[in-house]
């Protein structure tokens, strides 16, 4: 199963980068360092000038595979849920029951990829990354546009594969893409008040009963009849 994820490739949408990654060791040595920058620094403080001296390289070089530092983000955080929607279809494609693959499907969204192999992107360094920065990817005024030019295209393709297994367990419930669209912004959300405002929340990082809590949600929810 690792050697299969190693060979998997998400295919972001080529307007958000300007050359691919992907494409060149320097690239992806970019890409990582890019997330361990971001993670440290918050997307505010980072600047590729300071990425271009953890990468050896000069700041113009960044700058042909990114326009700016918004887009890198929004580079990392389409990748992720391309790959969360890979671990998805691999981890529930021969089981039948709807019950059990909504179960792994909520435990991804809630815990990240299943599988964390990956030869260019840490998805656990990621997911941390996006924990404390995703808002701030499509929460701007561009996010009109970039909606229209297919930014998100792997956000919705794995909410709607999340709700027609909601629809196949229940055909009448009416809000499947709202109920999923909220445990993929909570599921981040609670990891965030966790560890920055515990206050807010019983569930802890790394808790088993954060996933029973989501599940237990979405399960209670879905299964009322009205």
């Amino acid at each position: 199963m690792e050697s299969l994820f190693k060979k998997i490739r998400v295919d972001v949408n080529k307007n958000i980068y300007l050359k691919d990654p992907f494409s060149s060791d320097l690239g992806k040595v970019i890409v990582a360092k890019g997330i361990i920058m971001i993670s440290e620094l918050g997307l505010e403080q980072f600047t590729f000038k300071k990425l271009a001296g953890k990468v050896d390289c000069t700041e113009s070089a960044i700058y042909r595979y990114f326009e700016n530092k918004h887009k890198l983000l929004l580079f990392l955080m389409v990748w992720y849920w391309g790959y969360l929607e890979h671990n998805l279809i691999i981890s529930t494609a021969n089981l039948p029951d709807p019950k059990k693959r909504l179960k792994i499907a909520l435990e991804i969204l809630v815990n990240g990829p299943i599988y964390k192999v990956n030869d260019y992107i840490d998805p656990v360094s990621l997911k941390h990354l996006l924990t404390n920065e995703a808002t701030k990817a499509f929460m701007t005024k561009e996010i009109d546009q970039e909606y229209q030019n297919g930014f998100f295209h792997y956000y919705h393709k794995i909410g709607n594969r999340i709700a027609a297994i909601i629809t196949e367990i229940n055909p009448d419930y009416e809000f499947p893409k709202a109920l999923v669209s909220t445990v993929m912004g909570s599921g981040l959300m609670q990891s965030y008040y966790s560890e920055h405002l515990p206050g807010l929340t019983e569930i802890k990082n790394g808790d088993e009963k954060r996933t029973e809590f989501f599940q237990n949600m979405v399960f209670k929810t879905i299964e009322n009849e009205y």
